[in-house]
């Protein structure tokens, strides 16, 4: 059914589709026999499931990852869909209009998006507004967080925080974005020497958990030294990873993939390099930061690997567009039954089994 629903949807430009989509979303939440409907039918309730991570409690794993509700206009949809949490943006601290359409493209082959928005949003001032305005029991809120685009990067620390300090209060953890490939300059600040006082900026603003966001692109030298970092300064986690540059191994037509142009590529294409930087995080790092995977996770058989290579907690964005509205409850029903069939008594004692079992 969902399939051909997707099919009648692809008609549309994937922008206009978006807005409509989530448009529709919000109106089913605010009625309340449909809230009470998506509720019975989506969530997962689980004890197995639930975890607390960096003193925040998560009923379910499996989040949605930044990008697709960007100014905080629908935080209280995401429990009732089945999410165990969400994250809104990413939020710049100016209003900015993003990079001109079309900047979002479909690739059905590979079930797989492009994506050069740019950080189009209202700005951390009106994203605070609504997040004010949660419902008691939704799921946790996350902020992502990243540079305005007319901000030259020696004055990134001083934008970044001025987000924080708006949004922190208001969220349960800030996610600081330095990763997406669509505002010039941005991944630079991924480098140490730049990096160290943008999340100490950051850090002195909130008194909320800080995670910092990582491009999949990074060499693994690069990755180390991130993972090292967020070690040093205290920061709660690292969610791994961000869209890629990268566009080998496709399905699509070369030359369409080409004519689509710059931009970040979300989806399958991107689950093995996702999955390696994780594991080599988890390698470096251990249990002491919070490892948040998210790239190309579709099914439960992935994301059951992910939580066994280390991630506590996943998320995804283009899975739940290609995967449909009970995608979330496939993934989470498919977890607890594995966590049962190997003997687990929690998702907790899963987390980075794989590495236990090779040491």
């Amino acid at each position: 059914m969902y399939a051909l629903l997707l099919r009648m949807m692809f008609l549309l430009s994937p922008e206009r589709i978006h807005h409509l989509a989530f448009a529709a979303m919000k109106l089913a939440d605010r009625v309340a026999p449909a809230r009470w409907v998506m509720r019975k039918v989506l969530v997962v309730d689980e004890p197995i499931l639930r975890n607390t991570a960096f003193g925040v409690e998560f009923p379910a794993p499996l989040g949605l990852a930044a990008g697709f509700d960007k100014d905080a206009g629908g935080v209280d949809v995401w429990a009732p869909l089945g999410f165990g949490f969400a994250e809104i943006g990413t939020v710049t601290a100016q209003a900015q209009p993003g990079n001109p359409a079309p900047r979002l493209f479909r690739l059905p082959a590979d079930r797989a998006l492009i994506n050069r928005m740019g950080f189009n949003n209202h700005g951390a001032a009106a994203a605070a507004e609504r997040l004010r305005g949660r419902r008691t029991g939704a799921v946790p809120i996350g902020a992502n967080i990243g540079k305005t685009k007319i901000v030259e990067p020696a004055d990134a620390a001083g934008d970044y925080a001025t987000s924080a300090s708006l949004l922190g209060p208001l969220s349960d953890f800030v996610v600081v974005n330095v990763s997406s490939p669509n505002t010039p300059g941005l991944r630079d600040l991924q480098a140490v020497e730049s990096l160290r006082p943008l999340l100490q900026a950051v850090l002195d603003s909130v008194q909320v958990p800080v995670l910092v966001k990582i491009a999949p692109d990074l060499s693994d030298d690069d990755i180390d030294a991130v993972a090292d970092l967020a070690v040093e300064l205290g920061l709660a986690g690292i969610v791994a990873t961000n869209t890629t540059i990268r566009r080998d191994g496709l399905r699509t037509d070369a030359a369409e993939v080409a004519a689509m142009g710059a931009g970040g590529l979300s989806g399958p294409p991107v689950a093995d390099r996702s999955l390696e930087v994780l594991r080599r995080l988890y390698r470096r790092v251990g249990d002491r930061l919070v490892l948040i995977s998210v790239g190309g996770i579709e099914t439960a058989d992935q994301a059951w690997e992910r939580i066994l290579a280390g991630a506590t907690l996943l998320q995804g964005f283009t899975g739940f567009i290609y995967g449909g509205p009970f995608w979330t409850r496939r993934i989470h029903r498919g977890l607890a039954d594995r966590l049962r069939a190997n003997g687990y008594r929690s998702i907790t004692d899963a987390i980075g089994a794989e590495h236990a079992a090779n040491a």
